[in-house]
């Protein structure tokens, strides 16, 4: 670990007045350490954000308000969460380690880094790491990687099972920064890689998360998340998938999907979405909706499962939240 400068502002003003490239915003800790220790990070200055006034979990007629400081916990043992937003507390339970979990903030969590081993070897070619230098995932082990959304550049997986949930549900990420204010859909907020993959989501330099907002709507009290992974515990998603439906007896008036372990960043799938529409929940119909999920798939020498196991997932969340009923 490198050197830097240590700041403990009090106040969001403050925390950004002096933010900028080479600055890194320190919450719950339990990305930013780890890759500091490895040299992967390297900020000239560290900000401990943890005084701010950046915490809550309200519920109102506009949705659910979560400020960025939150622990995955805490937010995932919420009454008003599991009761109108289980996929969110779902999700969250299905992260990590339950010591992970009382350390990590929403905030970091949608913000954490990749878990491709290549992208965490400094002796390697990472292009997310050090644009220009290669992707080792391409011809290496690539059992894990993603298989939508990827490039010649870098095909390293999005990680967090949460931003899988909250894209599902339409959330917006509140964001402040030297400019101002400013909101952004968290479908819109991840970048794909193209040939810039270091450039991961829409933060300008120095901005800050300050929370998320989760409308309202007529699906997300009927909704589940499914994970797929290699053991039980703290262990990344092969395939995950977060689905919410609004219900007409028998039928399904809309759904709301996406899927995770697959994609460079959380995956919306709009084509299912629409083929599961004004639909019977029937495993006929499930076969049917799903067979366009992988499509534009890339797969790399050791996951080219993943296009069928994503359809099972989603196939296996369907079924379940429809014999929930």
């Amino acid at each position: 670990m490198r050197a830097y400068t240590f700041s403990q502002p009090r106040v969001v003003r403050e925390a950004i007045a002096h933010a900028g490239t080479d600055t890194a915003f320190l919450a719950g800790g339990t990305t930013l350490v780890d890759l500091m220790k490895l040299d992967v990070m390297t900020p000239a200055r560290v900000v401990d954000i943890n005084r701010l006034p950046l915490r809550g979990i309200t519920l109102d007629r506009d949705g659910l308000h979560v400020g960025a400081l939150e622990r995955m916990s805490d937010v995932a043992a919420d009454h008003n969460v599991r009761r109108d937003y289980p996929l969110i507390a779902q999700a969250l339970e299905l992260s990590a380690s339950a010591q992970l979990r009382n350390m990590a903030s929403i905030g970091g969590n949608l913000l954490q880094r990749t878990r491709c081993g290549y992208f965490r070897d400094v002796t390697t070619a990472c292009n997310k790491r050090e644009p220009g230098s290669g992707c080792s995932a391409l011809t290496g082990i690539n059992r894990t990687h993603a298989i939508l959304g990827t490039s010649d550049a870098c095909v390293a997986t999005h990680p967090s099972d949460l931003a899988v949930a909250l894209v599902a549900l339409g959330t917006d990420v509140h964001l402040v920064g030297g400019q101002g204010t400013r909101t952004v859909p968290l479908d819109t907020f991840y970048a794909l890689p193209g040939s810039t993959p270091q450039v991961e989501n829409v933060l300008r330099p120095g901005e800050l998360i300050t929370g998320i907002t989760v409308p309202r709507s007529m699906w997300a009290a009927n909704s589940i998340y499914v994970k797929i992974r290699d053991r039980q515990s703290y262990e990344f998603a092969l395939a995950s998938a977060a689905v919410a439906v609004e219900w007409r007896g028998r039928t399904i008036r809309q759904a709301r999907i996406a899927a995770g372990g697959v994609g460079t960043r959380p995956w919306r799938l709009p084509a299912v979405e629409r083929a599961l529409a004004g639909r019977p929940a029937t495993a006929d119909t499930f076969e049917e909706a799903v067979r366009t999920a992988a499509d534009g798939a890339l797969p790399l020498s050791h996951n080219a499962f993943k296009p069928a196991l994503l359809r099972q997932t989603l196939i296996r969340a369907l079924t379940v939240l429809a014999e929930s009923r």
